[in-house]
């Protein structure tokens, strides 16, 4: 457990450190109050603590909630597409025709069947996570050499032995990798969706500082939102580590 510790926190404070040098720079060079210091940011971002959890908390719960319905959905589907020939053929063309499509476009359509709260909100995000999950796991099935299927067939293995010791360890690289992507375009999406018919979450946050032109205020929502990916990246990095001991 300490080196998935150490693991996690040295390329996060190697990362912080850059990102801290490259704004103090920023804000030397272009020298206006669109980018404030960061020490400046720092001391808000930390007197106003309180809030800012609250509204880290929201985003925070609605992604949660649209990665682990994802994988309840995308898991078992992208599995089925990838061991089925029928389903692939059926299913896949689907696929493509609707992954492409810019996800956020569906937004005023959520918002419609399921109104302006939480639910379309996460219905958004769920969109952009369930379908790059099950193209990710159709094809990590797919490349699994169909002789590892036979030795366990020759060893009367049952089919819940065959998911639980071929399929999985065979997708799950591909399923963290889904995740990291995923997640990344979930939480820039979340920043829009945020910014309608919702009072926290860290977009509204965002979105409320710009219009007050407390740029200050606006950069330490950045701060939030970087850090609640920086929370999912790093998450997931360690379960990978733990579940994947051979990569």
């Amino acid at each position: 457990m300490s080196k998935l510790k150490r693991s996690f926190h040295q390329p996060l404070l190697i990362g912080f450190v850059l990102m801290i040098v490259i704004w103090y720079v920023l804000h030397l060079v272009i020298a206006t109050r669109t980018i404030p210091a960061p020490v400046e940011t720092f001391d808000y971002f930390f007197r106003h603590l309180n809030p800012l959890i609250i509204h880290m908390g929201a985003s925070l719960l609605r992604v949660l909630v649209a990665v682990i319905l994802a994988l309840l959905i995308g898991l078992p589907i992208g599995i089925a597409i990838g061991r089925r020939k029928v389903l692939d053929k059926l299913l896949s063309p689907l696929l493509y025709v609707i992954y492409p499509i810019p996800k956020v476009a569906f937004l005023p359509v959520f918002m419609l069947l399921f109104g302006l709260g939480n639910v379309s909100k996460v219905m958004l995000m769920l969109f952009i996570i369930v379908f790059q999950l099950m193209l990710s796991v159709r094809d990590g099935v797919k490349d699994i050499p169909p002789h590892y299927f036979k030795v366990m067939q020759s060893f009367s293995a049952k089919r819940q032995h065959q998911y639980r010791y071929v399929v999985l360890p065979a997708i799950l690289p591909r399923v963290f990798s889904s995740l990291r992507i995923s997640i990344g375009i979930s939480l820039a999406t979340l920043f829009f969706a945020e910014n309608y018919a919702t009072t926290y979450g860290v977009g509204y946050f965002i979105l409320s500082a710009w219009m007050k032109m407390n740029y200050v205020e606006m950069f330490s929502g950045i701060m939030a939102l970087s850090l609640l990916g920086s929370v999912f990246f790093g998450f997931i990095d360690v379960l990978e580590k733990k579940l994947t001991p051979w990569l």
